[in-house]
Order: structure tokens, then sequence, then C-alpha cells
């Protein structure tokens, strides 16, 4: 073998040498990223929620970038908030649930009607309309948990007969806006506005925005929440391992009840009326807002902050295009090209780990 062939040699080896070296450097990479993406759920939608920010304000200037329509996005996106919250807790359990809006609507109907109709207190109607939803809840966890019946079937069930008991018991009739604050103003009180500087915000927002953080910090400290995501991620081996699945399987509905409930009432204050007819979308917004937040639609895997963030995504698009003229079907548009990203983020972060 001659000097030349022996130095061609050696740069061969050593390009091969550092283009392994590279693979595995991008490998780590990848696998880095993967592995934030796991640890960190909620990481996704805050960057796609802090660009979409920039990119509006970038192009309204300050008729988006302001304190007032701000603020304006979280109370617009606190019902859905709510509930998603509720939804989260369901599909962290890899369930679904449809009657999400049924159930805040009814809550909301039940909480009026026992005050005007009944007679009621204000303060008693509403602990009425909260155990109501509970006990919504509580029938759909009976019937999955117990009965062993697929979430969607159940839910797209109760959510007609939810649905139709409102309009029966309510009998279409909604309880004006001034009859409230004149006789219930309780009924009211998550509608009520403070000004925090040039900012304005609902004691709605405020409760959203605590029972998300609160939320976060059961799933992830104590026993509870690790058991919703172990039930969600494989509840056969959560079994085995001591989870009582069927119980966390029923709190979970009951607490998503519960907490559709309080949607309900904060429903009453954002419309200032009770209708029948109210948050007829809550389901299927609900549902955007868990999945663009990166909550996985197989179970197990997420974080409710995420939700949270999924709810004010599509806020911050509505009005941004709103403000800039666009057609209401844009919005439509855009929101349906982050739910199948989002997705696509899922498999490939579930890809890569596997």
């Amino acid at each position: 073998m001659s000097k030349s062939d022996s130095y061609e040699d050696i740069v061969k080896t050593r390009r091969e040498e550092n283009f392994a070296e590279f693979q595995d450097e991008d490998h780590g990479f990848m696998h880095r990223v993967q592995h934030t993406l796991h640890v960190t759920p909620a990481l996704v939608p805050l960057i796609v929620l802090v660009i979409s920010i920039i990119v509006f304000g970038a192009l309204l200037g300050s008729r988006f970038f302001s304190p007032f329509a701000l603020t304006l996005i979280l109370q617009q996106v606190q019902i859905v908030g709510i509930v998603a919250a509720a939804q989260s807790l369901i599909i962290l359990t890899a369930g679904i649930d449809l009657s999400v809006g049924a159930i805040t609507v009814i809550s909301s109907v039940v909480m009026g009607q026992m005050t005007f109709r009944y007679g009621i207190p204000p303060a008693i109607s509403i602990v009425i309309g909260l155990a109501f939803g509970t006990l919504c809840g509580a029938l759909n966890g009976l019937l999955i948990s117990r009965m062993k019946l697929p979430p969607f079937i159940v839910t797209l069930g109760t959510w007609q007969i939810i649905l139709a008991s409102n309009y029966l018991y309510s009998r279409n009739e909604t309880i004006r806006a001034q009859d409230i604050e004149t006789t219930a103003p309780l009924l009211q009180f998550m509608g009520t506005k403070f000004q925090i500087g040039g900012a304005v915000f609902t004691f709605g927002v405020v409760f959203m925005i605590v029972l998300m953080l609160l939320m976060a910090w059961i799933l992830r400290h104590t026993a509870w929440g690790r058991h919703v995501y172990a039930v969600g991620d494989d509840p056969e081996a959560a079994q085995l391992s001591g989870v009582n699945v069927k119980a966390t399987i029923m709190s979970v509905y009951m607490i998503a009840g519960l907490i559709c409930a309080f949607a309900g009432w904060a429903l009453i204050g954002r419309l200032g009326s009770v209708s029948p007819t109210s948050a007829y979308e809550a389901n299927i917004e609900s549902i955007t807002a868990v999945v663009i937040g990166g909550i996985s639609l197989f179970g197990g895997r997420g974080s409710i902050l995420g939700a949270l963030f999924g709810a004010l995504i599509v806020g911050v698009f509505t009005l941004g295009l709103r403000l800039l003229g666009a057609d209401a079907q844009w919005t439509y548009f855009f929101i349906g090209v982050l739910i199948i990203a989002a997705v696509a983020v899922d498999q490939w972060i579930r890809k890569v780990s596997a």
C-alpha cells in the first residue's frame, strides 16, 4: 500500500467517523427535544400562543397589544377554559365527554329556575345547581366505570338526554338579565368586572385561572392525580399496581360535572341572563382547546395548563382575525390546522419515544 493510498484511506475513515458522530449528535438533539416536550407537554401550546400574540400584535399594533384587548380575550374564553378543565381530566383517563356543554347549560338553568320559579334564595340555588352538575357527571361515571360502556357512546347519549331535559324543564324560556340584576344579583357574580390599570377582569376569569392552577397542582403532586395519569396510560397495569380504576374514573367524571356546573354559574355572569340555548358549542370548543393544548387523546399524557393555553390560542385567533377584518371562516380554517398539527406532534413524540 502506498503512502497516498494510506492517506486517502485515513481521510475516508475519518469522514465516516465524523458523519457517524454527526448522526449521533443529531439523534441526541432530537431525543432532547422529544424528552423536553414529553416532560413539559404545555410547552408547545405556550410557544404557539406567544408567537400568535406577537404576530397579531405586529399586524394590529395598539389595537391588539393593549391591556384591554388582551384581557378581553380572557373574558371571551372563560367559559370554554373552565369547561376545558373538566374535559382535560376526562381525556387524561383516555375518555371523552360530549355532554359537558349540556351539563353547563342545564346547571345554569337549574340555578335560575330554583330562584325564580320556586323562590329559593340564590345562594342555595347555586349550591343545588352545582350538586345537579355533579350528579350528571356521576351518571356518566357510573355507566362508564361500572357498566364498562364506551365513554363516547355514553356521553353522546347523556348529551341528548340532558339537552332535551334542559328544554323541557326550562320550557325554552329565558330569564332576563334585568330580572336577575334586581332580584338575584348573586347569580351574575362571576360576571362582575374590576379594573387593574387598563386591564378589565371578571371574577369568572379569576376563577378559570385559579381552577387551572389548582388542578395542575393536584394532578402533579397528589396520589389521586398520579392515579388519573396511570389509568389513562394503562388501566390494567394501574389496577395491578393497586389503583382503584373504577373509583378513579367515577371521581373524574363527578369532578368534571362539578366544574361544568361552575361554568354554568360563570355563563350566567357572562350573558347576564339564563338561556337554555346558550353554550351549545362548548363540547367541541373544549375538545379543541384540550387537543391544541397538547393533551393526548390516547390518555395518560399532557398538562391541564396546556388546555388553558389552547383556549387562549383560539381566543387570540378569533379576536385577531376579527380586528383584521377577515372572514370568520378563516378562524375555523386556522383552528383546524392547529388541531391537526397538535395531533401530529403528539404522534411524533410517541413515535420517537417508542
